[in-house]
């Protein structure tokens, strides 16, 4: 997993609220088990037309809102299924934190588990963020500091559970984690192979 640690560029607004799962990636582009290749259909049904023709009326189509790595959108984002090709979507896009005044639970610890910050703020802050996004200002997110800077200027402290903090700094998901253990577990199981020998039989 990328490590988190200070996410500077620019952030995309997306005034919607009760963006689902289905609107970040649509059930068709589910088959695949890769989490590469899935940012081209990030927001298909509003990024293209019936005939795959980019449409002009959408944010993440405008430049230089396409090459943005954050995200300040409504409340509620994420709802809907718990597909997690949704933040492989939004992460092979080059999305790497989402400014929410609220998220749908298992959508907001998928993030966590692929290496994307979201971030809950209240709404006066929300559409102070919204507006800085609509002026193409240069966003930072210092994730050791937890403060949410537009050009140098501090905006807003965040708050985040430290265990989930120190897994992004240091780019640790649930694999690694495990493997963080390892001489632990091959220690458990060789004493299981002595006590119990006919397991791994």
């Amino acid at each position: 997993m990328l490590k988190f640690n200070i996410l500077e560029g620019i952030a995309a607004p997306l005034p919607m609220m009760n963006i689902d799962t289905d609107m970040i990636i649509p059930k068709q582009f589910l088959k695949t088990i890769k989490r590469s290749g899935l940012g081209k259909n990030l927001f298909h049904e509003l990024r293209y037309d019936l005939n795959g023709n980019i449409k002009n009326d959408f944010v993440l189509n405008w430049d230089p809102f396409n090459k943005s790595t954050i995200l300040v959108t409504g409340q509620n984002f994420g709802c809907g299924s718990s597909r997690e090709h949704a933040p492989w979507s939004l992460l092979d896009f080059g999305i790497r934190s989402i400014i929410s005044t609220s998220f749908a639970d298992i959508f907001f610890n998928n993030c966590f588990k692929n290496g994307i910050l979201p971030i809950v703020i209240s709404q006066d802050i929300c559409n102070e963020l919204m507006e800085l996004a609509n002026q193409k200002k240069i966003f930072k997110i210092d994730l050791p500091n937890q403060l949410i800077k537009v050009e140098d200027n501090e905006i807003s402290p965040f708050k985040i559970d430290e265990f989930r903090k120190k897994c992004l700094i240091e780019g640790l998901d649930d694999i690694s984690l495990t493997l963080n253990n390892i001489t632990k577990i091959e220690s458990f199981e060789k004493k299981m192979r002595n006590l119990k020998p006919w397991i791994s039989k």
